[in-house]
């Protein structure tokens, strides 16, 4: 059963400590969402929740998160902006998102950005577009689905050596 967008991406609002100096910015949220949607496709084999990623130039976005922090540009969205309860979540999507945020959580923005363009999903999505251009192909939850249980089952293969 998918959960709400906007309750994932406030979840991870959540998570920043701010108190040391951490902050996250619209460019960042993107790429946790993605990855979260990524790696719950992988080893679920359902989405996690209901919105696409399209290819845009700096990685995976969902749009309907999009819209709701374009206003901020490259500035860091406050627990003000916080919409939802994510606390409502079960204690399995809990574990889940925190451990999503463990492996994912202390990169930049950039760093995650760099991650993605490495990853077969987003260069599909962005075949054909040359770099810099906009681009708005639907990545495939499919290829989303492969490619990161392909990596998942890798790791259990060399845990298994």
């Amino acid at each position: 059963m998918a959960v709400p967008v906007h309750a994932v991406a406030d979840y991870f609002i959540l998570k920043v400590d701010r108190e040391a100096g951490d902050d996250m910015t619209h460019f960042k949220l993107q790429k946790m969402l993605y990855y979260a949607q990524a790696w719950y496709l992988a080893m679920h084999d359902e989405a996690l929740f209901d919105h696409p990623f399209e290819g845009w130039v700096h990685g995976p976005v969902c749009r309907e998160v999009y819209e709701r922090f374009r206003h901020l540009g490259w500035n860091p969205i406050s627990v003000d902006g916080i919409v939802s309860d994510p606390s409502q979540f079960s204690e399995d999507i809990h574990e889940f998102l925190d451990e999503v945020w463990e492996v994912y959580g202390q990169y930049s923005a950039a760093k995650l950005e760099q991650m993605t363009h490495q990853e077969e999903p987003w260069i599909e999505a962005r075949h054909g577009c040359a770099s810099g251009t906009p681009g708005h192909t639907a990545l495939s939850e499919n290829t989303m689905r492969s490619f990161y249980r392909t990596r998942m089952l890798a790791r259990r293969r060399i845990r298994e050596r």
